[in-house]
């Protein structure tokens, strides 16, 4: 299973760094009996290894060498690849930017490298077969992507960044199969790329037949690419990290 990785944005909410945000140290980790930081998108890495993922894909900006030179060709008992994306130009181009890599018949994992989030099993609970999205609670969801499901769990639509959403359930991850990353880039070329955003996509997708769910098993997801979510992950990673190995 590859793992996709958006790594290209630059990280604005919490400048200036001398580093990509991706590398923000968040937490500690022991190898053996050294404790050492540890990089707030290695939570998801973890995360993806866990579900299954043997290969992650990087897709990172032209300036951002910092995150190859940290992670190089293997860490966190997985290979690392790594493809440019050469201009800021949403999550949908970041995504399809690896779909050289993947094959229809590979499943994919999808996370944003600058959040924390728990379970840190979520996308091992999500189903393999479809395109299924890993969904948390959250206070504001006007802030994020919320997804509206039916009873089922069979998703109606996604409000992205909606003033008044309709739900305070958010997608934090996602899974599918290649074939799917495959479909979904056809349509985005027939929609001449103007989708930025992933939720429009998925609604036209769906609008044309496609089919997803929204898995609500998250527990606990925080976006530290702002000051008060820093201060925020610090926070749960001292409750939730005594009993999580993901937060040693």
């Amino acid at each position: 299973m590859w793992g996709i990785v958006p790594a290209a944005g630059q990280g604005t909410r919490i400048q200036p760094l001398a580093f990509s945000k991706e590398l923000l140290p968040v937490g500690t980790r022991k190898e053996g009996a050294v404790e050492r930081p540890r990089a707030v998108s290695e939570y998801l890495v973890e995360r993806m290894a866990r579900a299954g993922a043997s290969k992650v894909c990087f897709v990172i900006a032209p300036g951002k060498s910092d995150i190859l030179r940290y992670y190089g060709a293997r860490a966190l008992e997985v290979d690392i690849a790594y493809v440019v994306q050469p201009q800021p130009a949403g999550l949908c181009d970041a995504l399809f930017r690896a779909l050289p890599l993947i094959h229809p018949d590979e499943p994919v994992a999808v996370g944003l490298p600058d959040t924390i989030w728990f379970p840190d099993d979520g996308l091992a609970r999500l189903p393999d077969d479809k395109l299924a999205f890993l969904l948390f609670p959250v206070e504001r969801p006007e802030n994020f992507d919320a997804v509206v499901t039916d009873e089922a769990g069979r998703v109606l639509r996604i409000e992205v960044k909606a003033r008044a959403p309709a739900t305070h359930w958010i997608w934090g991850a996602f899974r599918l199969p290649g074939r799917v990353l495959h479909e979904l880039h056809a349509l985005w070329l027939e929609r001449d790329r103007e989708d930025e955003y992933l939720g429009t996509l998925v609604n036209a997708w769906i609008a044309a037949g496609g089919e997803a769910v929204g898995v609500r098993a998250g527990e606990a997801y925080v976006d530290v690419g702002t000051l008060g979510g820093y201060r925020e992950a610090l926070g749960l990673l001292g409750v939730a990290g005594a009993a999580s190995p993901a937060a040693e």
